[in-house]
C-alpha cells in the first residue's frame, strides 16, 4: 500500500464524515439560534427549553435523512472493502 493510496482512502473517509454529519449539524444550528432568538425576545431562560427542541429536531433529522446516511456509509465501505486486494498488493 503506498502513502497515496493510505491518503485517498483518508480524504475518503473525511469527505464522508463530513457529508453524514452536515445534515443533522445543520438542523441542530438552526434550532439552537431559533430557540436563542426566542429567549432573547421573551427572556426565558430556562435551560430545559435549549435542549429539548434540538433532541427533537436531531432525532427527527435522523428519522428523515437516516437513509442517505446509511447509504453513504455503505458505499464507501464497499468501496473500500472491494478494493481491499488492491491495497494489499
Amino acid at each position: 500500500m503506498t502513502q497515496g493510496q493510505v491518503l485517498d482512502i483518508v480524504r475518503d473517509a473525511i469527505y464522508t464524515t463530513i457529508i453524514c454529519a452536515a445534515p443533522i449539524l445543520l438542523i441542530s444550528l438552526v434550532v439552537g439560534l431559533i430557540v436563542s432568538i426566542f429567549q432573547t425576545v421573551t427572556s426565558i431562560q430556562e435551560q430545559t427549553l435549549t435542549f429539548v427542541p434540538k433532541i427533537i429536531a436531531v432525532f427527527l433529522g435522523i428519522i428523515i435523512f437516516g437513509a442517505f446516511i446509511l447509504t453513504d456509509l455503505t458505499d464507501f465501505m464497499t468501496e473500500l472493502w472491494s478494493n481491499f486486494s488492491k491495497y494489499l498488493g
